[in-house]
């Protein structure tokens, strides 16, 4: 297993209101309560609030619910409150930043601030957006003192400028492409159309506008060259800038002192021009890439309709919506925060979250999710979570963070761009030496190429050609490329996932997923529906004097827990024998096996000294119970994949029920498709033998690819053997209580709810509960890191390919830099390609 090296996201505390606390004792019981919950850290209590702050540990997966469950089993009301909002972003000007891959430094220089949660940078405006962490302090001065020292200015933004606004129409690099091009096409007709570029009249007029283009649309590159080298770094602006002022100071010598020569100011317009114009495009063509986490922060409206006591309409600003207020949505409105429907009924249009295209019928009672649209019907939802605390607000979280994220294949691109421009300086500064000291010899050299390659005009004055192809050279030469190949084919990857309903933690997760060679799913929720339903009782009748039938007991027996199974015995006896008045006592759940419980004293049934005991049937046998006749039902519904369970009492079997959850309609289809892809698919589950290789055959898998009788706390042993054979696991789970086995695979798929996302142990969510998704999910993935790779391979190529072109005098400065820019372009461009990404070997359907 590959270990990760980013940091835990962070964890926000939860904050919960507390009915019933009186006193100093209460505290107490309520502080201990919810320390006894797996990943609780810390818990604040406040007794004159009534509210508990819960702190988690920094690997744990927080536990929410778990935490209530545990209060309300001490004796308290309890009820989640929405979190306190953090610190306010902070919002930086950046100078020097000029290309995608400034912009990644930036963003790298930031994170390294303990302060820092999330860093999100924008080219075209300029900016770095700041999210501090909801315990830390704000620490602006550290975080403008980071990114100054990686070589770029930072200065806090104006309020007026927090607010994002359109950009003037001639600002930035459409200022350099409509200026620079402009003075480029009057040089171009005067030098290529009128031939005068041996004309005084015409070399002056080039000189001015030579000099103007140089001040005020090289100014960006001067500025951020002069940076670096304070910082003892260099990029592509100090290639940019070293390559411009050498063709026109040259060719403002050659004007001053009247040689009557060719002079290159048309060249060094057009290289400020031509690369400007790409650094343009680039920005256009990168807006695309993100134009799925575009769309998700816009979802949410500005205003939502709530609702008074008298159920008077106002609308109101979403930041003064709070937990429990009414809002009422119109068809065509989007839902502005969570909520659940309290009044009406109407069909959701959730595709922009989950992926689906079809609408969902809501219901009083369903979950609505920020940013989803109300398609037909009137509804009024009680607000549940605002601001950062919303499923939209997080999965953009998400989709931020993989898009900034960082793949460990980059490592080779860093390594080279870190020494990359020192070394083309030296190439160009020997070029300079070859074709000005050793002229003809290089002349000779070149033009014996000419049969080889083409034929190209070479400078007859030693200084000239040293000049010429030197500036070539450190023109053509694009670090860009190498650093934009991996970070432009994340960003694409993850807003084509984010589409599909599938969010893909960061680059590591990528890179893992193209190594997968074994599928392993949990059974419950994940393989199947994870809607259990008793289809079957037998009643043993061995029960003491008095006890009524075991469907009550069962049922009294189950409903404290929140296992599936105990959910689905508790929901199908709805009427239980109202002569059972037996008190439980010292009732408890033994994870994966079952609950236990004793009888109260002065029940109206003849107490034993015996313990209940409800759940697995080995289980029982393991404390004392043996039955053999048990056997038949047990066999019977377990070869029909029914999943069987049994109500004892001491050392007595008092009956035996069986309940079944139905295979996934697509779970065959899915089992197929990974196949087809080349993987091994295992299943994994708690129940007996038969029941699992019953689901199995059902599903189509290897009966000896099925591990039965897992229990929960073993799963990521199971995974560690698996990967102790050489297998690359990837384990799909369903998030609840598989966070181990999640993390301990190689690539951890969480079959989720939107509402889940906060519950985050895996490396690529299923926004949906359906495992259609599964296939998509890997190929998308590996379609992503195959970009990676073609990326790089380009950028590697171009650059060893252009260089010795240009050193040797088959480039011209100018056609170097419109292939810079274009170099730029088809990194980009190829990772646009994973927008348009369709898995073409397997079409998984419902069978």
């Amino acid at each position: 297993m590959q270990q990760r090296t980013e940091p835990p996201p962070v964890r926000p505390p939860a904050r919960f209101r507390v009915e019933g606390m009186n006193c100093q004792g209460c505290v107490r019981n309520v502080t201990a309560a919810a320390q006894g919950v797996a990943g609780v850290a810390q818990v604040e209590t406040d007794l004159e609030g009534g509210t508990a702050m819960v702190h988690w540990q920094p690997e744990a997966r927080p536990d929410a619910d778990g935490v209530q469950k545990a209060i309300r089993q001490a004796g308290y009301a309890v009820r989640a409150l929405p979190p306190e909002p953090g610190p306010t972003p902070t919002v930086f000007r950046i100078s020097g930043m000029t290309c995608n891959n400034c912009a990644a430094k930036v963003r790298k220089a930031a994170a390294s601030v303990s302060a820092v949660a999330r860093a999100h940078t924008e080219v075209e405006p300029g900016t770095l957006t700041i999210e501090w962490r909801s315990a830390a302090v704000p620490a602006p001065e550290a975080v403008a003192a980071a990114v100054c020292a990686a070589g770029y200015g930072a200065v806090l933004a104006a309020p007026a400028e927090e607010t994002r606004t359109a950009p003037r129409r001639l600002s930035g690099w459409s200022f350099n492409v409509v200026v620079g091009g402009a003075a480029l096409l009057l040089l171009l007709a005067g030098e290529w159309g009128l031939h005068a570029g041996r004309e005084p009249w015409f070399q002056w007029l080039a000189f001015g506008l030579g000099l103007a283009v140089q001040v005020l649309c090289g100014g960006r590159f001067y500025r951020g060259a002069w940076r670096q080298l304070k910082v003892g770094k260099s990029n592509m602006d100090t290639l940019v800038a070293l390559g411009s002022t050498t063709a026109f100071a040259y060719s403002a010598w050659g004007l001053f002192t009247g040689a009557r020569e060719h002079l290159y100011f048309m060249e060094a317009v057009g290289i400020i021009s031509l690369i400007s114009l790409g650094h343009w495009m680039e920005g256009r063509v990168s807006a695309r890439a993100a134009d799925a986490l575009r769309a998700l922060m816009n979802l949410a409206p500005d205003t939502a309709r709530r609702l008074d006591a008298d159920g008077r309409e106002t609308a109101v600003p979403l930041a003064t919506l709070q937990a429990g207020d009414r809002v009422l949505l119109k068809p065509g409105d989007r839902v502005p925060v969570d909520g659940r429907v309290c009044e009406g009924g109407a069909s959701v249009d959730e595709s922009m979250l989950t992926g689906e295209s079809l609408p969902v019928e809501k219901a009083p009672g369903a979950a609505l999710y920020a940013g989803t649209l109300n398609q037909t019907g009137r509804l009024v939802m009680e607000v549940t979570a605002t601001g950062e605390a919303t499923a939209l607000a997080q999965i953009i979280a998400v989709v931020q963070r993989a898009q900034n994220s960082r793949a460990d294949i980059q490592r080779l691109a860093d390594r080279v761009s870190s020494v990359f421009v020192p070394v083309v300086v030296l190439i160009a500064l020997g070029t300079a030496v070859w074709w000005g000291l050793y002229h003809d010899t290089a002349s000779a050299f070149a033009r014996g190429l000419m049969g080889w390659l083409w034929s190209v005009s070479l400078p007859t004055a030693p200084l000239a050609a040293a000049v010429v192809h030197a500036t070539a050279v450190l023109i053509v030469a694009c670090p860009c490329a190498m650093g934009l190949a991996t970070p432009a084919a994340i960003m694409a990857g993850a807003n084509a996932a984010a589409k599909r309903g599938i969010l893909i933690r960061d680059g590591q997760a990528l890179e893992r997923s193209g190594a997968i060679t074994a599928v392993v799913f949990d059974k419950t929720g994940t393989l199947t529906t994870g809607r259990l339903s008793v289809v079957a009782w037998e009643d043993r009748q061995r029960a003491p004097d008095g006890f009524p039938s075991i469907q009550a007991v069962a049922a009294a027996m189950a409903g404290p827990s929140n296992h599936p199974l105990s959910r689905a015995v508790a929901e199908a006896v709805s009427n239980p024998d109202p002569a059972f008045t037996v008190a439980l006592k010292d009732w408890r759940e033994i994870r994966g096996r079952g609950v236990e419980a004793g009888v109260a004293a002065g029940a109206n049934v003849r107490t034993e000294p015996a313990i209940l005991r409800f759940g697995a049937l080995g289980w029982l046998e393991e404390n004392g119970v043996a039955d053999a006749t048990a056997e038949r039902f047990a066999a019977k519904w377990s070869d029909d994949g029914a999943t069987v369970a049994g109500l004892a009492w001491g050392n007595r079997l008092l009956g035996l029920v069986a309940l079944r959850d139905e295979l996934k309609p697509a779970a065959a289809a899915v089992v197929r498709g990974l196949r087809a892809q080349g993987q091994q698919v295992h299943l994994i589950t708690g129940d007996n033998r038969r029941t699992a290789r019953a689901i199995a055959r059902l599903a189509g898998l290897d009966p000896e690819h099925v591990l039965a009788e897992v229990r929960p706390e073993k799963k990521a042993a199971i995974i560690r053997q698996l990967q102790a054979g050489g297998a690359r696991v990837a384990f799909v789970g369903d998030g609840i209580n598989d966070a181990p086995a999640l993390e301990q695979a190689d690539l951890g798929i969480a079959v989720s709810q939107a509402s889940d996302v906060a519950r985050e142990a895996a490396d690529i969510i299923l926004l949906r509960s359906d495992i259609e998704a599964v296939p998509q999910a890997l190929g998308l993935a590996r379609a992503t890191l195959r970009t990676i790779k073609q990326n790089l391979f380009w950028a590697f190529f171009y650059n060893a390919a252009a260089i010795p072109l240009a050193a040797l005098g088959f480039l011209s400065p100018l056609l170097c830099a419109a292939a810079m820019g274009l170099s730029d372009l088809m990194v980009i461009g190829n990772a646009l390609r994973l927008l348009r990404w369709k898995e073409r070997t397997v079409t998984v359907k419902a069978s």
